[in-house]
Parts: structure tokens; C-alpha cells; sequence
């Protein structure tokens, strides 16, 4: 099955990993996990077109195919059986199997590991949008023959190189602490931050702004969007109603921010459900908890804390939708911090430290808060960068207060924090400044 001609794939962070993958030696069937509508499937299927015969297979749409995986998990006789049913030859290192929505099939995903130990030279990829649901229940399902690949949705960098912005993202690249951008360029990134923040990274909605058709139509497709995660939700645990999942999820948005109150959730329901339905959303991909650390040393989340936690969500388009913010207002205003207290542009920063980490690892995120009779004091996120632990602090302004900062470095007798804020590159007593827009300066910078 060849990619659609019709259909326009907007290059992905992840090609190059999946063409790094594709000619490795030590390669593994590949299981990429992620939200629904991130991209993992269109990545697999512009894969394609470096091989010679693409096959692939999608549980959720072909339910007859499931007989293929019944009994013995012979991966020599899965793929004549597939090859006879799809006219297609399976050929090791000719041919790219897929199998898309494998959450559909427990015994695929049970088959992945049998491909790398009787078939490893035939390239073997598999995704799912509701995977994690499906891979706890199966806890062995491949540990050490499987290699997960995380996958989120377009960070602003892509962003950048998908509207064509190509000079500016080198631009961009090349930027430091030492060596700041010229003012023209930094507020033209800051313009195009915060229409990404309104577009937000799915690649649908990125798409449809790609092609000139302004944020009006964006938002229906955002609103769409929207419209089909919640329908997901009758799909999650039945231990857990779907209405009550619902209650969460946008409870998640309004709690934006701050620590996250599990009793405001869900007027009527008990604490155990509420509990459980956060964490079937976790799973699903579509809320990102950020865990409180004592961060007194690394590995940063060995003191962790996880009563108390911050909430996010996975997208800020999907967010901003949810609680109708004013668009004129994010694409005039120079203070974000009167619109929702911020929360948008600290959302945007935490899942843009996810996007630009390892893929191949699923990271945390922690912070840190002191609360004391006299005083609070609490860090937006603390971040491990090789063997140092990094205050950060976001400020949706051009400026700001720095109190807990300070204390964080005093208190753990470090020296030096990180602040994003609309602010150039630059830095004042002992943190590092980083406008917005820089994530991956920070996370890949030396």
C-alpha cells in the first residue's frame, strides 16, 4: 500500500531517526507510541517511499486480518499468509511492514519480539493510538526485542520549517546567551510563537495553516479534533465513564498551572475513579503530569513527590480551544500573563522540553515548590541537563520577579537557573535567558 499522492506529509524531527533506523544493524521492530493524530502514521507511510513494497496493515479497519495471528506467532508463515492476502511481497530488506492501530490485536504485539529474533532483517514497524491501554496489559510484551519510539505533536521548530521559515529557524539555531538575535528577527520568532501557539502541533491543524487557510478555519479543525478525542473516551476502562473522564480532561485545562486538586475534578464522583481517570489519560497521551522533586541531587525524579503534581496538556491548540480563549488577545498582547494567568506559554515550554528530548526514551517532568508558614516559593520546572539540575522559570512577559528562582539556588547551592520569557537571548545574575521560542536552544545547546 503506497502513500496517497494526494496526501501532503510535512517533514517530521523523526525522519531522519526512522531513515537512521532503517539502515542499522542492530535494528528492532519499531513500536511508536504517542497521542492519536500526532503523526505517527503518516511518518511510517513517507518512510515507505525508501523501500521497495510497502505493506500495510490497520487492525482497527481490517478485523479479518486478526485470524492471521491466532495460535502459533510464526513470523515466517504471518508474513506468506499476509503476502497471499495483500498481493504484496514480504521481503526482508526490500519490503516495510507496518501495523497500524496493533492496540487492536493483542497477539501482534506479542508477535513483534518473535520478528526480531527469526526475521530481524525484515523491517517491522508498529503504532497505536491508544497503545499504552493495550500495552499494560501485556507487561512482558517485548522488553529488550522491542524499541519504543515517542511520538509528540509538531514542536515550534517544525512549525518553523513546515511555513517555510527556513533562513529564520538557522537563524534561530545559531543563537546563544552570548550572542542574542537582532531585535527584527527576535520579534518576528515571537509573532510566529504565538501563532503556533494558537495553531498548536497537530499536524491536521499545522496543514491547514500551511495552506493559507487562516486561524478561523485552524480552530474547526482544532474543534474537530477535539470532538474525536472525547469520543475516544468511551473506549478507555469501563471502570471509568466516560463522562467522568470528560470531567477531567477539561478540569486538567481550568487547573492549568498550578497544582492539580483532584477534588475539583469531578464534583460527584469518589477520589479512586477521579484518580483513575487521570491516569487513563496519562496513558492516552493527552495530559503530561509534572511531578513535584526535592531535586536535592541527580537523578532528578529519584526525590520525587507524586501527590502533588501539576497537570498538562498535550497540545496548546487543543487547550486554548477548550476554554475559548480570545484569539485577538494572544496574537496582540505583549503580557500573556493576563491571559489565563500564563498558563499557555508555561504549557507550551513543558511539552516543548518533552519534544526535543530523547525520542527513544519517555521523559518526566518535575518542579519544585517549598511551602512554609512564612513563604512560598515554587519553580516552574527543574530540569536535568547531564549532570546538573536546572531551574527553569517561565515568564509570559518581557520580564519578571525571580524570588523563587534565587531561593531554589541558594537553598540547593547551585549556580545557575534558566528563565523563558519574550525576552532576547541573554543573562543576569547567574540565569541563563532564553526567549520562548528557544526551547531546543537550551535542550541541545551545549
Amino acid at each position: 500500500m503506497p502513500v496517497k499522492k494526494s496526501e501532503i506529509y510535512l517533514s517530521r524531527s523523526i525522519d531522519p531517526i526512522l531513515l537512521d533506523w532503517k539502515t542499522s544493524l542492530d535494528r528492532k521492530p519499531l513500536l511508536l507510541r504517542g497521542a492519536r493524530q500526532v503523526g505517527k502514521s503518516s511518518a511510517i507511510r513517507a518512510l515507505s517511499a525508501h523501500f521497495e513494497y510497502y505493506v500495510e496493515v490497520n487492525f482497527e479497519e481490517n478485523r479479518s486480518i486478526h485470524t492471521l495471528f491466532e495460535g502459533d506467532l510464526n513470523p515466517q508463515q504471518i508474513c506468506e499468509n499476509l503476502s497471499a492476502v495483500l498481493n504484496v511481497p514480504i521481503i526482508a530488506g526490500k519490503t516495510l511492514l507496518f501495523f497500524d492501530e496493533i492496540q487492536a490485536c493483542l497477539p501482534a504485539i506479542s508477535a513483534l519480539r518473535f520478528f526480531y529474533e527469526k526475521m530481524p532483517d525484515l523491517h517491522v514497524v508498529a503504532a497505536g493510538s491508544l497503545l499504552e491501554f493495550a500495552l499494560d496489559e501485556l507487561p512482558s510484551y517485548g522488553v529488550g526485542r522491542v524499541r519504543s519510539l515517542f511520538v509528540y505533536p509538531f514542536s515550534f521548530d517544525e512549525f518553523l520549517l513546515a511555513i517555510g521559515e527556513v533562513h529564520l529557524f538557522n537563524m534561530k539555531q545559531n543563537a546563544h546567551i552570548h550572542a542574542p538575535l537582532q531585535s527584527i528577527l527576535h520579534e518576528k520568532l515571537l509573532d510566529l510563537f504565538k501563532k503556533f501557539l494558537l495553531v498548536g502541533g497537530m499536524p491536521e491543524a499545522v496543514l491547514k495553516y500551511v495552506q493559507g487557510r487562516g486561524l478561523l478555519e485552524v480552530q474547526l479543525v482544532l474543534d474537530d479534533l477535539l470532538v474525536s478525542v472525547k469520543a475516544d473516551f468511551a473506549k478507555y476502562k469501563k471502570k471509568v465513564p466516560s463522562l467522568r473522564v470528560l470531567e477531567v480532561f477539561e478540569s486538567v485545562a481550568m487547573q492549568m498551572g498550578g497544582k492539580f486538586v483532584y477534588t475539583k475534578a469531578a464534583t460527584e464522583a469518589k477520589l479512586v475513579q477521579i484518580k483513575e481517570a487521570v491516569n487513563l489519560l496519562i496513558m492516552a497521551g493527552l495530559v503530561v503530569p509534572v511531578t513535584h522533586s526535592a531535586a536535592n541531587g541527580i537523578p532528578v525524579g529519584a526525590e520525587n513527590d507524586p501527590k502533588k503534581r501539576k497537570m498538562l496538556l498535550y497540545d496548546t491548540g487543543i487547550f486554548q480551544r477548550i476554554l475559548g480563549l480570545n484569539l485577538s488577545d494572544i496574537i496582540l498582547s505583549a503580557d500573556f500573563n493576563s491571559i489565563n494567568k500564563g498558563a499557555l506559554v508555561e504549557l507550551c515550554v513543558g511539552i516543548e522540553l518533552l519534544k526535543y528530548s530523547n525520542p527513544y526514551h519517555a521523559e518526566n517532568l518535575y518542579y519544585w515548590h517549598r511551602e512554609t508558614a512564612s513563604s512560598n516559593a515554587e519553580v516552574d520546572y527543574v530540569y536535568q541537563k547531564n549532570t546538573e539540575i536546572l531551574p527553569i522559570e517561565v515568564k509570559a512577559a518581557h520580564s519578571g520577579a525571580m524570588q523563587s528562582m534565587y531561593q531554589f539556588l541558594k537553598e540547593k547551592q547551585r549556580n545557575k537557573g534558566i528563565r523563558f520569557s519574550f525576552e532576547n537571548f541573554g543573562s543576569v545574575d547567574g540565569v541563563d535567558i532564553y526567549p520562548v521560542y528557544a526551547v531546543q536552544n537550551f535542550v541541545n545547546g551545549v
